[in-house]
């Protein structure tokens, strides 16, 4: 009975991945047939569950004869994944310090994590942009890659996986000779793993997908990621405009997919500790 009732809700969720992927393999005609009507607001627009002739013209278009899509892509990947890393390099000992190591000043350091992590992007969006502008960044990668190295709910969630870390062991390694960084590499890293791979989800499915960022810092076109890109399609080309949006969305799924479980546990264990 409960899977009867979820299934209107499951429907809302599968229904535009479904469409999107048809839409992907049918022809400009069609898709200015079916859905042209609801961007020009002329007619009534309506959907099929499959194409009736599938094609793969939208897709040969943009991997063949639109180099755009390409530098597009290239800037994602460019932007996204130096900010995955410095989440690694910067931001797991700065979780690690927050989760087992004792100073002067902790409890509020963590507090001030914890009202960043809370400020929403427009909140902190114009001391962003002076801060880049008076360091000269603006228009560059790094006005997008250096904001997401020092976000702060990524921490938020590697302290919680390193929060598992029992003390005793800490504590015997201490008498073994390992120093803070020591144990934080050979004990923390290993243990605190899940909740690593947890915010490294969480920071590239939201960096893959930033629109208001790029759009505030970046200026030139040749520097835009693909949401920029996808925004500046025109309804005159839909078969495109399919294609291009379901290939942005699969490394998104591919890498939810992977991370789902370190999500949810980092989830329960945020749920536990807090």
């Amino acid at each position: 009975m409960k899977k009867f009732v979820l299934l209107p809700f499951t429907l809302l969720v599968w229904g535009p991945l479904w469409i999107l992927f048809t839409g992907a393999l049918t022809g400009e005609s069609e898709l200015q047939r079916t859905m042209g009507p609801a961007l020009t607001g002329h007619g009534q627009a309506m959907w099929t569950l499959l194409p009736s002739w599938p094609t793969l013209q939208g897709l040969l278009q943009l991997l063949l004869d639109t180099p755009e899509y390409f530098i597009a892509y290239w800037n994602t990947c460019a932007q996204v994944l130096p900010q995955m890393a410095g989440q690694v390099v910067v931001g797991a000992p700065a979780a690690w310090a927050l989760s087992r190591l004792e100073f002067r000043g902790r409890r509020g350091l963590r507090m001030l994590y914890l009202v960043l992590m809370l400020l929403p992007f427009q909140v902190t969006m114009v001391p962003s942009y002076l801060t880049l502008h008076s360091l000269g960044l603006l228009d560059t990668i790094w006005a997008i890659i250096l904001p997401g190295v020092f976000s702060t709910f990524p921490v938020f969630i590697m302290q919680r996986g390193f929060d598992a870390v029992p003390m005793p062991l800490l504590e015997a390694a201490a008498i073994d000779g390992a120093n803070s960084w020591q144990q934080f590499w050979r004990i923390g890293v290993p243990v605190g793993l899940p909740g690593i791979l947890a915010a490294l989800t969480i920071v590239f499915l939201d960096a893959w997908n930033a629109l208001e960022q790029p759009m505030i810092f970046l200026k030139t076109p040749v520097n835009w990621p693909l949401s920029m890109y996808l925004t500046n399609i025109t309804g005159n080309d839909l078969a495109l405009t399919m294609a291009s949006s379901l290939l942005m969305l699969l490394p998104a799924v591919l890498i939810f997919s992977f991370g789902q479980k370190y999500l949810e546990q980092g989830i329960l264990a945020g749920a536990v500790k807090g």
